[in-house]
């Protein structure tokens, strides 16, 4: 899947760029850049984070920082001899960033016990702009975004940051993040042909369930204690945190298969109160963001809504937003599956085949319905994440709860006439998706300023 970046000729809150989080630059280190980095080291890079944070955005990460983190601090060494100096047989991911590793380290809490781990190296192609005059990196922005979010952050649904390494000497300027090991990878990787087994349809459900309980947490769920200096008092903080680039690969299982977001480094805090959203440069994922934040650069939680919606629809088709592989007429997802939605028998052709038919029916049409309400055109009508949340919990229970699936033939009876089984599934999967003068919504967005790489 590719990633974008691209600027609207307003003026936005964050610099500007016409250049992809993932372009490699082949300028080398140089000892200025060396001497610049020395500036900010372990010692001192809590101060980077509050600095980095509020220099860069209006809506700045400072009310996650007054609260205490438990974040370990390692050392450049620890981290090489814990991946064995950073083998590619560890490898189990890389990016624009740079590379993830599998690691082994020992656990804080009993010495004698060791713990897998992922360590994420910012390569240095992503950290030369840091110091350049006049630019910025995009690499190490999304390396603060992380500290500051994802240290303080705490939930079942999140992926648990342990620490972070920051050290600059004569060797040049690192940057690493140490999660938690989450060994059964992306569900990316799992909907794909890369995997031999696929994802059973009860554990698509509960990865939906998962994501969502995730999200409803960083849109409506964070308050945090903030200290009032003028009163001497401590107050407490409502925060909605943005994710901004949700999608399959972000979403990883542990060994329980229970789901859990990563990748908070396009992280934002929502509008301050009074703004109804925040202008930002445009980047995410083609196939994921929000129509309205691609065209105008306005973000709010409910962009986080739509990349959900299409989510859903990858949960139940297995297949990606954007597929240049597939026959031109089926690349794109959501317009793919627009014809298959007013017709029972053309609805089953667009589940996953992988499944082999091992799918409740009924649960499936529910998650599409739910799926059309977060791709609805106007971002104010589409739900709140712990409404959307709440209809996936009733069909995650229907479905454990409810009685055997019947054989696919007898899920229509035969004495219903065919008008007024197609009136239903108008009403619940295409009615929410339709716009003014019966457009299809997806139909009427056009996004023609979107760079790739």
């Amino acid at each position: 899947m590719m990633c974008f970046s691209f600027s609207k000729g307003e003026k936005h809150d964050e610099p500007k760029t016409t250049k992809s989080m993932s372009v490699r630059s082949s300028t080398s280190v140089s000892d200025t850049m060396r001497r610049s980095g020395s500036e900010v080291n372990s010692r001192n890079v809590s101060s980077e984070l509050s600095t980095e944070s509020s220099t860069t955005t209006r809506n700045s990460f400072s009310c996650l920082s007054q609260k205490a983190n438990d974040l370990r601090v390692f050392t450049f060494s620890e981290l090489k001899s814990a991946t064995k100096n950073f083998s590619r047989s560890l490898m189990i991911g890389e990016g624009g960033f740079g590379g993830v590793y599998r690691g082994l380290i020992r656990s804080s809490e009993d010495p004698r016990k060791k713990i897998d781990i992922a360590v994420k190296q910012l390569s240095k192609r992503g950290l030369q702009a840091r110091f350049l005059p006049q630019s910025f990196s995009h690499g190490h922005k999304e390396w603060v975004t992380e500290v500051n979010v994802l240290g303080v952050v705490q939930h079942p649904n999140l992926v648990k940051l342990i620490g972070y390494c920051a050290e600059d000497d004569e060797r040049g300027i690192q940057r690493l993040l140490v999660y938690e090991y989450m060994p059964n990878r992306s569900v990316q990787d799992h909907l794909s042909t890369r995997f031999q087994a696929t994802l059973p349809w009860t554990t698509r459900l509960r990865i939906a369930q998962d994501s969502a309980r995730g999200l409803a947490y960083l849109h409506e769920e964070m308050e945090f204690q903030s200290h009032v200096e003028e009163y001497e008092c401590s107050t407490f903080v409502s925060c909605m945190i943005i994710f901004r680039d949700f999608k399959s690969s972000n979403i990883l299982l542990d060994s329980e298969w229970n789901a859990k977001l990563s990748d908070f480094g396009l992280a934002r805090l929502g509008p301050l109160d009074g703004l109804s959203h925040v202008s930002t440069a445009v980047v995410g994922t083609v196939g994921y963001a929000a129509p309205e934040y691609m065209q105008t650069g306005r973000l709010t939680c409910k962009s986080d809504i739509w990349s959900y919606g299409v989510f859903l629809y990858e949960l139940i088709t297995g297949r990606r937003p954007l597929d240049r592989n597939l026959p031109k007429n089926e690349q794109k997802l959501l317009e793919w599956i627009r014809p298959h939605l007013t017709d029972i028998k053309k609805f089953r052709l667009i589940l996953d085949p992988r499944l082999e038919g091992n799918y409740n029916l009924k649960s499936a049409q529910r998650l599409a319905a739910i799926a059309n309400k977060c791709l609805v055109r106007h971002p104010k009508t589409r739900p709140k994440m712990s409404e959307v949340l709440e209809m996936i919990n009733h069909v995650v229970e229907a479905t454990e709860t409810g009685s055997p699936q019947l054989p696919m033939k007898s899920l229509v009876a035969k004495d219903s006439p065919k008008r007024s089984t197609k009136a239903v599934l108008k009403r619940r999967l295409l009615v929410p998706i339709i716009g003014e003068n019966g457009w299809l919504v997806w139909r009427t967005w056009r996004a023609k300023l979107v760079k790739t790489c």
